[in-house]
């Protein structure tokens, strides 16, 4: 039998489910995963980007408490976030949001990417 994913540190029923919403259902998936792309595909089954969930997360596959990271390290994952969240945007962006990012309704920033 697996490890529920609410086993590994940090982690609770309500992680839990939306992992496996988004087809992760192990804690050995979880690990195998890795916190970057678990929480990728989280974010493209709608789960709402939130940087502490993701610091969270990445806390308790290393097995360490939740608020065990900062400075340099909490900005280095900020950063990682900030890519994830990005890339898994980006996909999913409809015809419909594309074209209004194309004409300008959406305020772009100076790398040409939506703000917001």
């Amino acid at each position: 039998m697996s490890d529920p994913i609410s086993s590994i540190r940090n982690l609770g029923p309500a992680f839990e489910a939306a992992c496996r919403a988004a087809g992760i259902t192990s804690a050995e998936q979880l690990r195998t995963l890795g916190a970057d792309e678990a929480y990728a595909r989280l974010l493209r089954h709608g789960t709402r980007p939130h940087f502490i969930g993701y610091y969270v997360l990445v806390m308790g596959l290393q097995n360490r408490p939740w608020n065990d990271c900062k400075g340099d390290e909490k900005k280095a994952l900020r950063a990682r976030f900030d890519a994830i969240k990005a890339q898994a945007f980006d996909k999913n962006l409809d015809s419909f949001e594309r074209m209004m990012d194309q004409i300008g309704v959406r305020a772009q920033s100076e790398k040409g990417q939506p703000n917001g």
